[in-house]
């Protein structure tokens, strides 16, 4: 049973845009909170990637995984994700060879398919390139090989290095909600995340399935499983209910096309849902872990039971900055969690 063994905590950041709130704020807000996680003792900190969003501040994770691993000291930080398809998986291994070299021992380098962006951005993004997700495996295994100086001699680009050198490789987590993201991060030899909270039906099957199948590679020798969630904590169950319903406002109008600001509670709690609306909004909800600290940390184990993991990635998107950090800080005391140290924070 889960409460026999550690549970390890992990952040995943959006970097939420409040209403009346700036991208700077957001940011400046994500900086602060992974101060906060690191020193709670939360294990990792992700950092998203979206694209043409009013409400989510953070198109280049790379970029700040170098502002946060500089304010921070152990706390292994990365990106959740890095979308592939958009991208050289030679470029994409050379800026995670630079962090590597900056930060030794501390980089994740997660990875997914989703465009994160519509596709009018997609195809800015790409910028005329005809490589597009369909070539994902394909692009999985040039990235691995060039992180990882394989790159098999026959391979049309066999003779490029991705530099500079590194002593140690970044982990490839594979960041993913379907049963084709756990079959590819097992053939390939990736870590892989099953994110809960956009999916709550079907993972743990294919999570088992990723642990029979692994197939061992040189940065994840063994399979590594971990689940995203969304988790709203507060003294109370009352408190967290009101909290949240800045998230189930935001994410009904991100349903409905609009990317736009988190509302604030007063914001929310004057809203009058149509009866589909609200329909929706329940749909969400089961998505959602919330509550008290003891209810929430029962429903979070749990969930490790299902999933056979000993890790959990939370996302918390609240209109109120104090009530995000609030959120953590009762969770990691449900927990029992203890700032990790730089030897055992380093360990994937």
């Amino acid at each position: 049973m889960a409460e026999n063994r550690t549970v390890r905590l992990s952040v995943l950041d959006q970097s939420p845009i409040r209403e009346g709130g700036t991208a700077a704020d957001a940011l400046g807000e994500s900086i602060e909170l992974a101060k906060h996680a690191e020193a709670l003792g939360y294990h990792r900190y992700w950092l998203a990637e979206h694209h043409g969003s009013e409400g989510l501040a953070g198109p280049s994770p790379e970029i700040m995984i170098t502002r946060v691993a500089a304010e921070t000291s152990h706390i292994r930080v990365g990106s959740g994700g890095v979308m592939l398809p958009h991208y050289s998986p030679y470029k994409v291994a050379e800026n995670f060879r630079l962090l590597e070299t900056l930060f030794p021992g501390r980089v994740d380098l997660g990875i997914g398919r989703a465009p994160g962006s519509d596709f009018a951005t997609s195809q800015a993004l790409a910028y005329g390139s005809k490589i597009g997700a369909e070539y994902f495996p394909n692009m999985i295994q040039d990235l691995s090989g060039f992180l990882s100086d394989s790159i098999p001699a026959d391979h049309p680009l066999g003779q490029v290095k991705a530099r500079p050198k590194i002593d140690n490789i970044p982990p490839i987590w594979l960041l993913g909600s379907s049963d084709y993201s756990g079959a590819y991060a097992a053939h390939y030899g990736l870590a892989f995340s099953f994110a809960h909270f956009i999916n709550p039906v079907g993972g743990e099957q294919v999570m088992q399935a990723y642990f029979e199948k692994f197939q061992p590679s040189p940065g994840v020798p063994e399979p590594i499983g971990n689940i995203g969630v969304f988790v709203v904590c507060a003294d109370t169950e009352a408190d967290a209910e009101r909290i949240a319903k800045t998230r189930d406002l935001q994410r009904l109008r991100a349903d409905q096309g609009y990317h736009g600001p988190m509302p604030s509670i007063e914001e929310a709690e004057a809203y009058r849902y149509s009866p589909p609306e609200q329909q929706r909004v329940e749909y969400n909800r089961a998505r959602t872990i919330l509550g008290d600290p003891v209810q929430v940390k029962s429903q979070l184990l749990e969930l490790t039971d299902r999933y056979n993991v000993d890790e959990l990635v939370v996302i918390t998107n609240v209109f109120d900055f104090a009530n995000r950090k609030r959120s953590y800080a009762l969770l990691a005391e449900a927990f029992a969690l203890k700032p990790e140290q730089p030897n055992t924070a380093a360990a994937q």
